[in-house]
């Protein structure tokens, strides 16, 4: 079976003197991502001295609002210290998809098709950029690349096994603005 690899979080600052470390949680499941056990892919930020090519998840907990991390691997501040930035990576089945239905992964959002509410044909997505907003990447007709805020005001409808996305577009969103005539 195929599978692919998706990115779970970033290692942050470390949390006391014994290996604990902050984790910049990126997956909707960290429940299930950051399992007692799970072996995570290690990508290190450039120029880093961290070595190992993965993570063994030993415990987590939550602290106001932030994941805290025990990995096997990082058994002291020091070790912490080093993972520092460290992008952590979850192997996944090519055809897994996450538990909540409204949710996706980016690898079943690129390529499929879009459109506005009234079957228009935009483009497509071509991927998505992903912070305190996320974005889908739409290359359009026209070559244009649009971003466009992934909430359901403006995106009602993602049907992945249709290979369609529904994006409520305005202008300047996906279409451009009207020429001004005058």
């Amino acid at each position: 079976m195929e599978s692919i690899e998706v990115v779970v979080g970033r290692i942050g600052k470390p949390h006391g003197i014994r290996g604990e470390v902050t984790v910049d949680v990126r997956s909707d499941e960290p429940e299930r991502r950051y399992a007692d056990g799970a072996v995570l892919l290690v990508e290190a930020p450039r120029g880093s001295a961290f070595a190992s090519r993965t993570l063994t998840v030993s415990r987590t907990r939550w602290h106001q609002g932030v994941l805290l991390a025990t990995f096997a691997e990082l058994t002291d501040r020091t070790a912490a210290e080093s993972a520092r930035g460290v992008v952590l990576r979850a192997v996944v089945a090519a055809d897994e998809t996450p538990e909540d239905p409204e949710e996706f992964y980016d690898h079943q959002l690129v390529g499929l098709a879009v459109y506005d509410v009234d079957g228009t044909h935009l483009g497509e997505v071509a991927g998505l950029t992903h912070g305190a907003q996320d974005l889908l990447r739409v290359k359009t007709l026209d070559r244009r690349e649009a971003l466009v805020p992934f909430v359901s005001a403006l995106v009602p409808e993602v049907d992945v096994a249709g290979g369609r996305v529904v994006v409520a577009d305005r202008p300047g969103l996906v279409t451009p603005f009207p020429e001004d005539d005058e």
